[in-house]
């Protein structure tokens, strides 16, 4: 996979199991799983609750490169933030996923979707919006809005869904998340803050769904990679890099 780290101040690999029933809250099963996690990844040492009741085990984030696992009350979260190599990511997710039907009694029948998620974060002290729309463009049929007088953008996120099967069983979705409000707009001053791109490939579960959890989290992470190779990376990410460092 491309080093991403000269179009992207973060970018990380994450996955989601989304269940159809809560996942267990017990001491014992949480300690047991993240126990067996740490196991793996000695240096995965801060636990915490969030004030919202989800559970955290993670890397010390001030290293710039750091791993973690949540569990939350219907999903279940591994993420790594600016991997050296993709396959470490990937191998940390195999052993969540690997984990999770021993520990946290999950199985096919109980999941709603598996995502796998790409992002890249850029910080940004500007108009988020503005350098978004500037990088990606606006279609013909929005331009004309904006000539109106005194008209300025305050918000622009483009999204997109995509169905990869006949079922729309299997899907991705890119999205733009950008971090500026009509405040700061109106005030001109603005503040470093992360504008956000994610791609993220998920796979539906039911109707017959044969794979186990890592035998599609292997053909999502090998499609995923295709796509932001041949498609995200020139034609969203590279612009929006391009678009930033020009201001």
């Amino acid at each position: 996979m491309t080093d991403y780290s000269s179009f992207a101040d973060d970018f990380y690999i994450n996955v989601n199991l989304n269940t159809e029933m809560e996942l267990p809250k017990s001491r014992d099963t949480l300690l047991h799983f993240y126990e067996r996690i740490q196991k793996s990844y000695p240096e995965m040492t801060n636990f915490y609750t969030r004030e919202n009741g989800d559970f955290v085990l993670e890397e010390d984030k001030e290293k710039g490169h750091y791993r973690w696992v949540s569990l939350e009350n219907r999903r279940l979260c591994s993420g790594c933030v600016n991997p050296a190599r993709s396959e470490d990511a990937y191998e940390q997710h195999e052993l969540v996923l690997e984990l999770a039907p021993y520990h946290l009694s999950v199985s096919t029948l109980d999941c709603e979707a598996l995502d796998v998620l790409f992002g890249f974060d850029f910080t940004y002290g500007g108009n988020h919006d503005e350098i978004v729309a500037e990088a990606l463009g606006i279609s013909k049929a929005m331009e004309a809005i904006l000539d109106v007088p005194g008209a300025r953008i305050i918000n622009f996120e483009p999204s997109a869904t995509i169905a990869l099967d006949e079922h729309c069983r299997l899907q991705c979705r890119l999205s733009v998340e950008t971090r500026t409000n009509a405040y700061q707009i109106r005030t001109g001053e603005f503040h470093d803050d992360q504008l956000s791109v994610y791609f993220t490939v998920r796979q539906y579960w039911g109707f017959g769904a044969k794979m186990t959890f890592l035998e599609s989290l292997a053909k999502q992470c090998k499609m995923g990679e295709e796509l932001v190779e041949s498609h995200i990376l020139p034609n969203v990410v590279r612009p929006l890099a391009q678009a930033i460092s020009a201001k």
